[in-house]
C-alpha cells in the first residue's frame, strides 16, 4: 500500500514537471492580444477540401470561400470526392469548384487523397504556379476574412500557418461542446501562446495552410498514419519548421453530436497519437537534447498523457479492495487519494474551461445558459478520453468517415450568436 502512495506522488511530480509550461502559456494567452501583421503581397492560392459523401455540407464551404475579400482571381478551389457514393461531385461542382473524383478501397484516408490531388495540380495545373495550398473539411465555413488574414501571415515568412477554430454546432448537446471549448482553448491559450513566444505552433485537422514549397521538399503528402495532422506537425517540427498561427483567420467547424460517432473519432485520435509517438518520439527526444523547445512542446502533446492518469486511477480502484482485505492502514489515505485525483482532473478541465469561454464568450455561438452549463459538463467530456485512451491501445483502428450534417451558411452561425 505505502508503495502505491509513492508511485501516485511519483505520477504527480511527474505531471507537474512535464506539463508546468502550459499554465505560463494561459498566462500569455491571457496578457496578450493576437499578433497583427501586414501584407505586402497577395499571393495566389489552391483551396483543398478532401469530401466523402458530403454533399449535404459542401455547398455551404465552397460559397464561404467565394465569397472571401480577396481578389478571387488568385483562388482555386479543388475537391477531391474520394470514394464517394453520392452527388457531392455534383454538388462542388454548381458550386463553381474543380472536381476530381477518386476511388480507391486500399489507400484510405484524407492523407492518401491529398496526396493524390497534390500530384494531380503539380503536373495539369503547373501553369497557375500556386504558392501555397489551404486546406479545409467539406463541412467547413469560413469567415469573409479568412484568406486575407491568412496571407498576411504567410506573406511575413511562415510557411505553415494554422487557424482559429471555432464550431457551428456548439450548442446541439454537452459533446459538440466539449469539442469546441477544446479547440477553442486549443487556439487562444496554446497556439496563440507560442506565436507570442517564438516557438512552433501545431497543424489540428482542418484550416490550415501550407507552402507549395513545403510539399514540393516533401514529394507530397507522406503523412499516412490516422492522424495525419499530427504527424505533419510533428515532422515539420522535427525538420526545423516553425509553424505559425493566424488568430484573425476564423474557421467554423461541425463537430459530432452523437457519443458513438464521438468514440469512433476520439479513439482513431488516440490510436494515431500513439502511432506518432512510436514513430516520433525518439527524433522528438533528440531535438529536446539540441536545445527544441519546439520538440519538447511535441513531445508532450502526444504523450499518452491520459493513459498515465488512467494507469493511476486503475492501481488505486484496484488496491482500494486490497487494501479492505488485509485491513490495511493506509486504506483511507488510498480512497482519499483516489477521490483527490478526480476531483482534481474535473477541476483542472474547469478552470481550464471557464478561462477560455470567458475570454472568447462573444465567439461562442450558443446560448448564455448553456454557455454555463456546457463548463460543469467539459471535464466530464474529458474524463471519457480514459477508457477510450485505454481501448486503443489494444485495438486495430482504421480510417473510417464521420457523417456532417449541419448545413449551416456563415449568417446562420452568427445570426443565432446575435441572438442569445
Amino acid at each position: 500500500m505505502k508503495a502505491i502512495i509513492v508511485f501516485n506522488c511519483i505520477i504527480s511530480v511527474i505531471f507537474t514537471l512535464c506539463y508546468a509550461y502550459q499554465f505560463f502559456y494561459i498566462f500569455v494567452g491571457l496578457l496578450k492580444k493576437p499578433l497583427k501583421f501586414i501584407a505586402k503581397k497577395q499571393h495566389r492560392y489552391a483551396v483543398v477540401v478532401s469530401a466523402r459523401n458530403e454533399s449535404g455540407v459542401i455547398g455551404n464551404l465552397i460559397n464561404s470561400i467565394r465569397s472571401q475579400n480577396y481578389p478571387s482571381d488568385l483562388v482555386d478551389i479543388f475537391v477531391i470526392a474520394d470514394n464517394c457514393t453520392d452527388n457531392t461531385a455534383e454538388v462542388a461542382r454548381n458550386a463553381g469548384a474543380i472536381v476530381y473524383e477518386r476511388f480507391n478501397k486500399e489507400q484510405v484516408g484524407k492523407g492518401y487523397a491529398l496526396d493524390w490531388l497534390f500530384k494531380i495540380i503539380d503536373t495539369e495545373h503547373a501553369d497557375k504556379n500556386y504558392e501555397a495550398y489551404m486546406i479545409f473539411d467539406a463541412d467547413n465555413v469560413l469567415d469573409p476574412n479568412f484568406i486575407k488574414e491568412m496571407n498576411k501571415v504567410f506573406d511575413n515568412g511562415y510557411r505553415i500557418i494554422t487557424s482559429y477554430r471555432n464550431s457551428k454546432n456548439y450548442d446541439t448537446n454537452w459533446i459538440s461542446a466539449g469539442y469546441s471549448l477544446w479547440f477553442l482553448r486549443e487556439a487562444r491559450y496554446l497556439n496563440n501562446a507560442r506565436m507570442h513566444l517564438g516557438t512552433s505552433c501545431a497543424v489540428s485537422g482542418t484550416g490550415f495552410l501550407v507552402s507549395a514549397d513545403v510539399i514540393r521538399e516533401n514529394g507530397g503528402w507522406i503523412h499516412h498514419l490516422l492522424t495525419e495532422d499530427i504527424e505533419f506537425t510533428t515532422d515539420s517540427i522535427i525538420k526545423g519548421e516553425k509553424i505559425g498561427y493566424c488568430a484573425n483567420a476564423v474557421l467554423y467547424d461541425e463537430q459530432p453530436t452523437a457519443f458513438n460517432q464521438s468514440y469512433t473519432q476520439r479513439l482513431r485520435w488516440a490510436k494515431g497519437f500513439y502511432q506518432v509517438f512510436a514513430n516520433y518520439g525518439a527524433k522528438l527526444f533528440k531535438g529536446i537534447l539540441k536545445g527544441s523547445f519546439s520538440c519538447f512542446d511535441m513531445l508532450m502533446t502526444i504523450m499518452p498523457a491520459m493513459l498515465l492518469t488512467l494507469v493511476s486511477i486503475a492501481i488505486n480502484i484496484i488496491a482500494i479492495p486490497i487494501g479492505a482485505i488485509t485491513h490495511s492502514p493506509d486504506l483511507p489515505m488510498l480512497i482519499k487519494t483516489l477521490v483527490q485525483t478526480i476531483m482534481n482532473f474535473y477541476g483542472m478541465f474547469f478552470l481550464l474551461g471557464s478561462i477560455t469561454a470567458i475570454t472568447e464568450w462573444k465567439s461562442i455561438h450558443c446560448s448564455k445558459p448553456k454557455r454555463v452549463l456546457y463548463l460543469f459538463t467539459f471535464p466530464l467530456f474529458m474524463l471519457t478520453y480514459v477508457p477510450i485512451a485505454i481501448v486503443a491501445l489494444f485495438r486495430k483502428i482504421e480510417w473510417k468517415p464521420i457523417s456532417h450534417t449541419v448545413s449551416k451558411s456563415l449568417s446562420d452561425i452568427c445570426g443565432e450568436n446575435a441572438q442569445a
